[in-house]
């Protein structure tokens, strides 16, 4: 990892430069008589992390050359880039896809693409866009570990039953923005009762808005954030917030509960249409299972029939940060990941739609989630919307919630809120070239 690297990044210079951080836990190989040792960090905890802690035990049992150490790792991107400055990172890291390039640029990643090349491992192994996600200019610099893509969930029970099946939702935003004005309630004083739909709930995907009105994020290789599609995109958010009043939509949210817990707003019905993930079923069938509901592809502007189908995707992703001491034995068992048995028991087993071209029939037929068609077909959207691939990419992220708030809340009107935020971003994007994609 290079000096420029180190300069680049302010996140890096926030971690605590300490050896606790990295203790002997988590850096010791210990020894497996015979077996080369892989040393694998992890971000996920809880059930997730066991079910991939059941894909690594597998591999250990598969073969016996190499051992696979498996870490469950708070903070593993921070961990993995300061490790990886430090000469002595993990052989493999499970990271997210926002970050890929991100980590590319700073040289902390092994490219994978000629190892990918010799196991089978090409754009078409993979549904395109889950691919075309993680490579850019001929190298690849991840795979995935368990990927998503995002639909629109409604409740059945709180919508008029002309539009209450899949069949019959509507399918553009204005219809969507008229039916959510006719089935929002609030109270004489203003406060919210139901939301029909809300963007600001969850918030996860802020970047998204524009790319979903046609915006392209890095137009000309450029950042650009206030191009006429996102100020259109914002000034769509900004209908919701002047709607139902700025103060009212956040004091309706601060009494949300927690997406993974009974009082999450859509189960507690005061949330009748969601954007989310493919894992939605799962805490929906954990805390209320009997909660009716269903999916749609995520409504396109009336202008904008080109758009239909459109989508967010999101994945979770497998890397070999630079420096890594085994890195073709990593390799090997980021291949194991990848065979259609693992990856499609690992994705059921999160919920998540499978990132493979090749999907079984008994992967759909005993899926837990009841729309997985939907979203495996979503993922092949002609009009797929992911992470920029552009180290640079997390800023003009941050810089589009910043502006978000700011919409959302009625304090700047969505074309100053862009127009600021691409002042902020054209000041940076000249610093990052110049000590980091240009070095």
């Amino acid at each position: 990892m290079t000096n420029r690297a180190i300069v680049g990044f302010s996140f890096v210079l926030a971690v605590v430069v300490s050896a606790a951080l990295l203790g002997d836990r988590v850096v010791r190989r210990d020894a497996k008589p015979g077996r080369v040792t892989v040393l694998y960090w992890e971000k996920w905890t809880g059930q997730e992390g066991e079910e991939m802690r059941k894909v690594v035990d597998a591999y250990n049992r598969s073969q016996d050359r190499v051992f696979v150490k498996y870490l469950s790792i708070s903070g593993v991107d921070q961990k993995t880039i300061l490790a990886s400055g430090g000469g002595n990172p993990p052989d493999v890291a499970g990271i997210w896809q926002d970050q890929v390039f991100q980590f590319a640029d700073l040289g902390a990643l092994t490219d994978l693409s000629s190892m990918a090349k010799a196991a089978g491992l090409g754009r078409d192994y993979y549904i395109h866009a889950y691919y075309d996600a993680l490579s850019r200019d001929g190298r690849l610099w991840a795979l995935p570990s368990t990927p998503a893509s995002i639909a629109l969930h409604v409740r059945p029970d709180l919508v008029p039953k002309r539009v209450a099946t899949p069949e019959t939702f509507p399918e553009t935003l204005e219809e969507l923005d008229a039916l959510s004005d006719e089935i929002s309630k609030q109270n004489p004083d203003g406060s919210l009762v139901l939301a029909g739909f809300l963007p600001s709930n969850p918030g996860w995907w802020h970047y998204a808005w524009g790319p979903l009105f046609g915006a392209d994020l890095f137009k000309d290789g450029r950042p650009t954030v206030d191009s006429p599609e996102s100020v259109r995109a914002f000034t769509w958010v900004a209908r919701y917030a002047k709607r139902f009043g700025p103060q009212a939509v956040q004091n309706f949210q601060s009494g949300f509960g927690n997406f993974s817990s009974p009082q999450d707003p859509f189960m507690t019905g005061k949330v009748a249409m969601e954007l989310n993930g493919v894992w939605k079923a799962n805490y929906i069938h954990v805390y209320k299972p009997d909660l009716p509901w269903f999916a749609v592809p995520f409504p396109y502007p009336k202008d904008r029939p080109d758009l239909k189908g459109h989508t967010i995707l999101s994945q979770d992703v497998l890397v070999v940060p630079a420096g890594a001491k085994h890195p073709n034995e990593a390799f090997d068992f980021i291949r194991f990941v990848q065979r259609q048995d693992v990856m499609e028991g690992l994705c059921a087993s999160h919920g998540k739609n499978s990132p493979l071209n090749r999907v079984s029939e008994r992967f759909f037929r005993t899926h837990p989630n009841k729309a997985i068609r939907l979203f495996d077909q979503l993922a092949r959207s002609s009009h797929p919307i992911y992470p920029s691939r552009n180290g640079f990419f997390p800023r003009v992220n941050g810089e589009l919630n910043n502006a978000f708030q700011e919409v959302n809340t009625g304090v700047k009107e969505p074309a100053q809120a862009l127009r600021d935020a691409q002042v902020r971003i054209d000041g940076l994007w000249k610093t990052y070239r110049t000590q980091v994609a240009d070095s």
